[in-house]
């Protein structure tokens, strides 16, 4: 019989599969109906729902993903929710198109329940993500078309 992971196995999973690139295999961490809210992301989608829905968004990522991420500083708080960690870490990215290497900061807050992630807050500095990548213009006309 194999072990449950906590959330903390949980966590460092997701991102031992992220700084790896295998998106593929990330929607498996989630439960059928987890929901994933990016709350400071610019753009939509902001909360997806459902582990299919989820795995269209990693699948997307995926398509076209020119960073190379190295997590540092990362720290797993627990919670007295034993189903919850609040986790923080930077992402040291190299953007292989544009050839820029920047920091980025990075928390989640990760309820875990039977080994799979049921609801989890990311907040991202998007913004940073944006100008590294030169899409700010674009991003600044997509705010503007709202």
């Amino acid at each position: 019989m194999s072990k449950t992971l906590s959330p903390s196995e949980v966590f460092q999973k997701l991102l031992k599969g992220i700084t790896a690139g295998r998106f593929s295999e990330l929607a498996e961490l989630y439960a059928e109906d987890a929901v994933v809210e990016s709350v400071f992301a610019p753009v939509e989608p902001r909360r997806l729902e459902g582990r299919a829905a989820i795995e269209e968004r990693f699948a997307e990522i995926s398509a076209n993903f020119p960073m190379e991420l190295t997590p540092t500083n990362v720290v797993i708080r627990e919670t007295d929710d034993p189903e919850v960690v609040v986790t923080e870490w930077n992402y040291q990215v190299h953007h292989r198109v544009t050839g820029r290497d920047f920091e980025v900061a990075n928390i989640q807050v990760l309820r875990v329940r039977d080994g799979l992630i049921v609801s989890s807050r990311d907040f991202h500095d998007h913004l940073a993500l944006a100008v590294a990548s030169g899409n700010l213009p674009q991003l600044v006309a997509a705010l503007d078309g709202k």
